[in-house]
């Protein structure tokens, strides 16, 4: 199955800077609906550097970061998410 990949930037309070990498699966069910119909898988986050991150919703994601167990808060303002 066919991933789509899209990049977001987010920024914790202290103004640092994540790039936050977001997986899609898309599958092709063209044979169900008319052509060239696809149909979207629940996303998956990462940061760049591997790092594993939850939507928490209204724009804000949550971290986790080694050595910090409850995860850092970021925000993002890009319409998707917001």
């Amino acid at each position: 199955m066919p991933q789509h990949e899209t990049t977001i930037m987010a920024f914790d309070d202290q103004g640092r800077e994540y790039i936050i990498d977001v997986f899609v699966s898309v599958r092709d069910i063209s044979d169900l609906q008319h052509t060239g119909a696809t149909q979207r898988g629940l996303p998956s986050f990462r940061t760049r550097e591997g790092h594993e991150v939850t939507y928490l919703g209204g724009g804000e994601f949550s971290v986790m970061v080694p050595g910090d167990e409850v995860g850092v808060t970021v925000r993002t303002d890009d319409p998707e998410f917001v």
